[in-house]
């Protein structure tokens, strides 16, 4: 296993993060098998852990606790805060309210008595920066959390977020989340250069683009029984994630043309497509680990088999020609969709 430090921080973090995503309803409910997972993931060099309270309704987070109990001090261990939890018009957001009680259901859910890295999971522009900041700061003087970062944040707002951490003398984000991958390289064109800038560590999810960069998804193919796209379509039925996986549409019919030429350039290279997918989201300079979300014990055998992985640049640049730099495929892949983008927002005669 090999390590990159977390931004600035001075912490080191192994280059693949282990994504507890998965880890119930929305994946694999079987928790004595995500608890093995766990060890199996320290066991092979893996000290970074990310989960969130919204996955699965904690029960994520309540897998990853009872799989640390007796090696939490080996692991950076990272959650995020955002989502709705429960009913309730204010059980969610990042406003400072939500943010100060849910971090106390995280902890209890997670055994611990604080979090590494406690991450907003999206952005909420209607909040002001200074009201999540500083709820974030007074969370890191009482020891609850050692450091904040944000998700799936704009370049600009990142930015903005450093401007006002500055000004009113309160904590920063040492770290964005990002979705990036070869079919997901938006991110290339602004963020990176952002979080470079200001020595972030970036923490990038979904390399393999939700499955697709597996080869598991192929024209005049059924899409496999039990797989993501199987399961999103029918459990977020119209919204943007559910998007990523509908084959009719035109986007999607366009990554199954591009699989068939990824998989020639894998060939070429002499190792699989997830290797070559995990390898390319590690060759930015900008990345410091990479998400994996392996549902079953054969996946993340097979993520950690690759991870000394590097690509050359012939292979880099015949990706490139593939899916060219700053680029995505489907605008659904890109994880947030900002709120002046609805229609109320873009015209005047609907207010």
């Amino acid at each position: 296993m090999n390590y990159r430090t977390l931004g600035r921080t001075g912490v080191e973090v192994s280059e693949l993060c282990f994504g507890a995503m998965m880890f119930g309803d929305w994946g694999n409910t079987d928790e004595d098998e995500g608890i093995r997972m766990v060890h199996a993931a320290l066991d092979a060099g893996i000290n970074f852990v990310d989960t969130a309270d919204v996955y699965s309704q904690g029960r994520s987070e309540e897998t990853v606790g009872k799989a640390l109990e007796g090696r939490r001090d080996d692991v950076v261990l990272a959650t995020k805060v955002h989502g709705q939890m429960g009913e309730g018009r204010n059980r969610q957001g990042t406003s400072r309210m939500w943010i100060a009680r849910e971090v106390e259901d995280s902890l209890r859910r997670l055994r611990t008595d604080h979090i590494d890295l406690y991450q907003i999971h999206r952005p909420v522009p209607s909040t002001d920066l200074e009201e999540t900041l500083g709820v974030l700061t007074d969370l890191q003087r009482e020891g609850k959390i050692r450091y904040a970062g944000c998700s799936t944040y704009p370049a600009w707002m990142v930015v903005e977020s450093h401007w006002v951490a500055e000004r009113r003398g309160l904590t920063r984000f040492v770290t964005e989340q990002p979705p990036y991958s070869i079919f997901v390289r938006h991110n290339e064109v602004d963020l990176f250069p952002v979080t470079q800038r200001y020595g972030m560590g970036v923490l990038s999810w979904s390399p393999l683009a939700g499955g697709w960069l597996t080869g598991k998804y192929r024209r005049d193919q059924e899409v496999p029984s039990g797989s993501r796209a199987e399961r999103y379509t029918h459990r977020f039925a119209g919204t943007p994630v559910a998007r990523r996986f509908d084959m009719s549409h035109q986007d999607n019919q366009r990554k199954l043309d591009l699989v068939e030429e990824l998989a020639k350039v894998a060939a070429d290279a002499g190792i699989s497509m997830t290797h070559m997918a995990h390898a390319f989201a590690l060759s930015h300079p900008a990345v410091t680990s990479i998400i994996i979300g392996p549902k079953t014990l054969d996946q993340l055998d097979e993520a950690i088999a690759g991870a000394d992985v590097r690509l050359d640049d012939s292979t880099l640049d015949a990706i490139d020609q593939i899916v060219p730099p700053g680029t995505s495929i489907h605008d659904a892949d890109r994880g947030w969709v900002p709120p002046w983008m609805e229609p109320s927002q873009r015209r005047l005669t609907n207010r």
